[in-house]
């Protein structure tokens, strides 16, 4: 067992190094042995450092007012209270801290320079407040002024919401009763000032807890719900907006550890929010709410309720909402638009629906709670499907439907009882065309289901085909087509299974093409189109056929765009079979001569999925504007744009930058942008697929240009997550290749490196056995190596990554030489006390340097003449050891050159000439060196 006071040394060491980490590491761990009140009084001083370095000022802040508690008069800790204070915004509190350290210390220049730092920040914010106060007054008075002119009345609300995104702005709202004169906006019947206060609020609510929480009391869930149920989509987007806001702010404020003694500890707020979620549980079923509104009530439902990280055990929100609402949810998933007495639902409604059945089933822990959620979906369909009226029915038949789109397994349980597939079937015959949609699309997503489909397939197809070619309406015929279109694909991508003719699928395709092209029919029945040919775009020849054909990649790319939101998992998965952007795991040639051998079925690659058409399908998917179509895909704020949709783009931006010419393309218009939020929403593939796009475009592109502004900083998380064991060598290698690429740039690229703790990451790399990969690894870290962080690392006591620098510089591998000669020549300049360390890492280090001077490469010559003239300067008894080897003639030679390109070159080995006969190691002559002194 080691002491406390033992780590504490050792922590120290690691500060002085640089290694903060570490530090941290040790000082917690003494904290948890020491039994002292003063060490660890110490301790908590010291970690607090710790955190002012890693910028976790909550932390720090906090271990210093622990120093404190046992010593008042502990002047670093104070000190070290009032820097995390000043970060953390609460200016007054660091103030007094920084006097207090002003008065123990008056002599001491760090101590006054805060206090004029903080008196000026306080001053500013003192004239930055009274300023804001007199315009918020101002506004207010505009705009309870019944006889000015509506223009500026407007105007004056605009004001009121860029007030309202500062801090001082926003306190000054809340403290002059804005929140009443909000609400009368709010009651306006006018759209502009509806919109106006509800971007407002959003600002008073934003990262707020405590506002939040008084707003939501005074405003009411009632009135903010009433105003999401409106008509008009833009003021109803906006009220779901606003409560989104709402919810991460309460919810964050859950998270917070309470910070500093002077904050006013606030109640719990999940009554707040279990009030905001029952609220929108209760818009669900009313017809008094519009489509939209719906929308974004099952929207924010999505969002809300289930658990963001499975690692958290907590799933009761979820389980409340399905014991108070779910069959509220099963009402709107039921409702048949064409049937009178429903709610009016959105084209996006019943999908909407599917995907949040869908969250709270995966968010289930237990069987126990999965069976519950089954015997109320059951019980609901049963209910419905037993009543004799035919709307009640349509409605049971209409449920199962939707719940085979979300959680299959109960689809297929509903599915299954009684009378239910035997209605379904004899409701394809009827005349009633309502009637006759709603059975088809349920016989559709039965269809998708293996344990359905082989049943459909021999009772269904036969009835599909007649409805098909029989039908006189169009609606009818396209959705019978997508269930030909289903079972024509169950062989997926193995060319020798095909569930039809020869010809049958491009004949289907080529009718999916017509109606999708004909703008004469109504949306969702060319939605039903582009659903049929994600699934025969399985078959190559469909592909080929697809991307020939311009206008419908056009037709296809519009709906994506469009407000029928439904339609992005069909688009996404038509491009990633386009594209051949799906896993394929290729089977071990050894394991086929024996399934053959044994008469097994071998899956057979179709000959037009070769990387060579491919290639070609790509270009004409760019040449059709396929980016801009996905680029407002990710930008679509709906629940129907879920994790797998998500993972389909970020699959097909991933398929479109596989070739260095065409990212270009893709980053000029907007792809780059677009893979930065599928990083961190969608599948787990899914954020791999994007961060590897992510780092192909910074390998070969300007960061800066790709990614501008503050964009450029989002790429390295992403790209750190790839320097993972279950990522693939090649993301490894990609992803050292892009962080090269950013370390270059700028001090605060390579310091936002740092913080995502990629170091460590990027030197384990420097091991691997693959070649490439390692001087990647090499090449990162020399250029990280800019950062004086980095280099502190090299000054590490019981380090080996001197020497693995000076060992790699001696590599065949010239790539890999490059990296770490260059990594020393920098190192060795910006550190001289490395130098003196350099011969005890190798006994070898003459032989490396001496022949990097001999190498042919012009990069590797400037290198070792670089770190031979390092070490000569650093120290005399160095300069002295290259003197007496062969370093010498070799030096005398490279200065001795006259070619231009080798200037750098030539002028570094005569500097190293000069210092020896500085030294006295050598004797100048007329022309040259004469010789050496002894």
């Amino acid at each position: 067992m080691t002491d406390s006071s033992t780590l504490r040394e050792e922590g120290n060491n690691h500060f002085k190094a640089g290694d903060v980490q570490q530090a941290l590491s040790c000082y917690t761990k003494a904290l948890k042995i020491s039994d002292c009140q003063s060490e660890s009084a110490v301790l908590y001083r010291n970690r607090a450092a710790c955190y002012l370095k890693l910028e976790d000022h909550t932390k720090a802040e906090a271990d210093a007012t622990k120093a404190l508690d046992v010593d008042q008069g502990d002047v670093k800790a104070r000190f070290r209270r009032a820097q995390a204070l000043q970060k953390l915004g609460r200016l007054d509190q660091a103030f007094t801290d920084a006097q207090k350290c002003a008065q123990l210390e008056p002599k001491n220049k760090a101590f006054q320079d805060l206090l004029r730092q903080l008196g000026a920040q306080i001053q500013q914010k003192v004239a930055q407040l009274s300023s804001t106060d007199s315009r918020v007054q101002q506004m207010f008075k505009l705009l309870l002024d019944s006889s000015a002119a509506v223009s500026d009345r407007q105007k004056a609300a605009q004001n009121l919401v860029v007030l309202s995104r500062e801090d001082a702005g926003a306190e000054q709202i809340f403290r002059n009763d804005g929140v009443k004169l909000l609400q009368n906006l709010l009651d306006s019947q006018q759209e502009d000032l509806i919109l106006s206060a509800l971007r407002t609020l959003v600002g008073l609510c934003t990262g707020h807890q405590s506002r939040t929480m008084a707003i939501v009391n005074e405003v009411g869930m009632d009135r903010l719900c009433g105003v999401m149920a409106s008509a008009a989509s833009t003021v109803s987007l906006s009220a779901c907006h606003l409560i989104q806001v709402m919810f991460e702010a309460l919810t964050e404020g859950m998270k917070k550890e309470i910070r500093g003694k002077d904050e006013a500890i606030l109640p719990e707020p999940s009554r707040e929010l279990r009030s905001m979620l029952r609220h929108l549980i209760d818009m669900l079923p009313a017809s008094s709410v519009s489509g939209a509104g719906r929308d974004s009530a099952i929207n924010l439902l999505v969002k809300q309720v289930p658990r963001k990280s499975l690692k958290n055990p907590d799933n009761s929100l979820t389980l409340w909402v399905i014991d108070q609402g779910l069959k509220k949810i099963l009402e709107v998933a039921g409702t048949v638009p064409e049937v009178k007495g429903g709610p009016p639902l959105t084209d996006n409604t019943p999908m909407s629906c599917s995907v949040l059945l869908n969250k709270l089933y995966d968010d289930l822990k237990s069987d126990k709670e999965r069976e519950n959620f089954n015997k109320l979906c059951e019980e609901y369909v049963q209910y419905h499907f037993g009543c004799s009226d035919m709307e009640s029915k349509l409605r049971a038949i209409q449920t199962v439907s939707v719940l085979l789109q979300g959680p299959s397994d109960v689809g297929n349980r509903t599915l299954e009882l009684s009378g239910i597939m035997d209605a379904v079937i004899s409701l394809c015959a009827s005349e009633n065309i309502s009637h006759q949609q709603v059975a088809v699309e349920a016989l559709i997503h039965a269809a998708g289901k293996a344990k359905r489909a082989s049943f459909i397939t021999a009772n269904g197809v036969a009835l599909l085909k007649e409805l098909y070619k029989k039908s006189e309406n169009d609606r009818i015929r396209v959705r019978a087509l997508v269930g030909l279109c289903k079972l024509g694909s169950a062989g997926g991508t193995d060319f020798s299974m095909k569930q039809f003719a020869e010809g049958s699928t491009l004949k289907l395709a080529k009718q999916c093409r017509k109606w999708l092209c004909n703008e004469a029919l109504p949306p969702a029945s060319r939605r039903w189109a582009i659903e049929g040919l994600a699934y025969l775009t399985l078959d190559a020849d469909v592909k080929e056929d697809l991307v020939e054909d311009k206008k419908a990649l056009q037709a296809m790319f519009e709906l994506a765009k469009s407000e029928d939101k439904t339609v992005l998992y069909a688009v996404g998965s038509t491009l990633v079979n386009c594209t051949n952007s799906y896993d394929v795991e290729k089977p071990d040639p050894q394991m086929v001569e024996l399934a053959k051998y044994a008469k097994q079925h071998v899956p057979e690659e179709h000959p037009k999925d070769a990387q060579s058409f491919v290639g070609k399908r790509v270009v004409k998917l760019l040449e059709a504007g396929v980016v801009s179509a996905l680029v407002c895909m990710v930008k679509q704020e709906s629940p129907v744009l879920t994790e797998a949709c998500r993972e389909c783009i970020a699959r097909v931006i991933l398929a479109l930058v596989e070739r260095q010419e065409d990212r270009g393309l893709v980053v000029a218009q907007g792809g780059g942008k677009a893979l930065l939020p599928l990083v961190s929403e969608s599948t787990d593939q899914g954020k791999i697929k994007a961060a590897q796009a992510l780092a192909k475009i910074t390998i070969t592109s300007n960061p800066e240009i790709a990614f501008p502004g503050e964009r450029v900083y989002e790429v390295v998380r992403p790209l750190v997550s790839l320097l993972a064991l279950d990522c693939t060598m090649l993301q490894n290698f990609e992803a050292l290749m892009a962080l090269t690429n950013l370390a270059g740039i700028s001090e605060r690229l390579r310091q936002k490196i740092i913080k995502e703790k990629a170091v460590p990451k990027i030197e384990g790399y420097m091991f691997e056995e693959h070649d490439m990969v390692r001087a990647a690894a090499t090449e990162c870290m020399c250029n990280l190596a800019l950062s004086s962080e980095v280099q502190k690392c090299y000054l590490a006591p019981d380090s080996d990554r001197l020497k693995l620098l000076v060992l790699y510089s001696g590599e065949d591998d010239e790539r890999l030489r490059k990296a770490a000669s260059g990594t020393l020549a920098m190192l060795t300049g910006e550190m001289p006390e490395l130098c003196t360390r350099i011969p005890d890492t190798t006994s070898h280090w003459l032989e490396i340097f001496q022949a990097l001077l001999l190498s042919e490469s012009q990069d590797l010559r400037h290198r070792g003449v670089v770190i031979v003239m390092n070490l000569m300067q650093a120290d005399k008894s160095l300069a002295e050891k290259l003197m007496e080897s062969e370093a010498l003639e070799i030096l005398s030679v490279l200065a001795k050159g006259d070619d231009p390109k080798q200037a750098s070159i030539q002028k570094a080995a005569q500097r190293c000439l000069d210092l020896a006969l500085e030294y006295g190691l050598i004797q100048s002559n007329e022309g040259g060196v004469n010789g050496k002194t002894m």
